[in-house]
């Protein structure tokens, strides 16, 4: 079998049909890279197109083999697993050749990356459906996250059940994709640049009441900063209220009640960058 490097286009029926492919010209798989991603090698590389049906026939033999092997694969491709995509193809063929027997054997080699990115996307995903914060904007509940995995699958159940009766929209930073919620119906669609609005004069009051109430229980004699990076990590901060400078309690247009009142002194939240992403991986159930 020959050796190939393959660009698919970033999605998860892309990457199910690198493997459909893999079998299908008996090639032996050393990297596979998103298009974007793609840098010029001497090595030989193929171009894979998106075909749903060699997916969904990749996806069907993995699920006969193991429904669990399916869940991994799936959630695996949601983590920010470094070369995650060689580390699941891997996986998929040891499952096609051995079975699922090794998939018992947390220490496997090849199972054990996959399984840790997929325990950190769900820890992820579980700290997040308490530290996401909404704003109402015109009637429109909208917040932002800025995640290492990609969570927001993940967390559409939950957030749509919570509110089922809202309009809401959650932006991810990190991947520039956002989930919208409506009607009883929910999307993940790409968004590459986003700028939530200012808040209007009751939206900064709430803010300002939700801050002070933060403040206002913090007990000073057991403040321990340590404890508190530990269940609440730093890099949650950016994007939750309590730890937003001043700008972010100014109303957009105060009313001639006078404007809204100072913001008490809290610990600002540390500038992230954005990264960069693609959109939701696509689903082949």
């Amino acid at each position: 079998m020959s050796e190939m490097i393959y660009t698919y286009d970033g999605s998860f029926e892309g990457f199910l049909c690198c493997i459909f492919e893999s079998y299908a010209n008996k090639e032996v798989l050393t990297a596979i890279c998103r298009d974007e991603d793609f840098l010029p090698t001497l090595f030989a590389v193929r171009a894979v197109q998106t075909d749903r049906s060699h997916a969904g026939r990749v996806y069907r033999k993995v699920v006969k083999l193991s429904p669990y092997g399916a869940k991994l694969l799936q959630k695996g491709f949601l983590t920010c697993l470094t070369d995650k995509e060689l580390c699941l193809y891997r996986l998929t063929v040891k499952l096609l050749r051995d079975g699922p027997s090794f998939l018992r054997d947390r220490s496997d080699e090849t199972l054990y990356p996959v399984i840790k990115a997929v325990g950190h996307l769900d820890g992820e995903a579980h700290l997040l459906k308490g530290f996401v914060r909404f704003s109402e904007l015109g009637g429109v509940l909208g917040g932002e996250i800025e995640p290492k995995n990609r969570v927001l699958p993940l967390l559409r159940s939950h957030f749509c059940a919570r509110y089922r009766d809202e309009s809401f929209f959650l932006y991810d930073r990190t991947h520039r994709e956002a989930l919208f919620y409506t009607a009883g119906k929910a999307v993940i669609r790409p968004l590459e640049s986003f700028q939530m609005a200012p808040p209007d004069e009751a939206e900064a009051r709430y803010r300002l009441l939700w801050k002070r109430f933060y403040d206002t229980i913090a007990i000073q004699e057991r403040y321990d900063p340590k404890g508190r990076r530990t269940h609440m990590p730093m890099r949650y901060w950016s994007t939750m209220t309590e730890f937003q400078g001043e700008e972010a309690f100014k109303a957009q247009s105060p009313s001639a009640g006078g404007p809204v009142p100072g913001v008490p002194g809290g610990i600002p939240a540390p500038g992230i960058r954005p990264g960069s992403g693609r959109s939701a991986p696509g689903s082949v159930l």
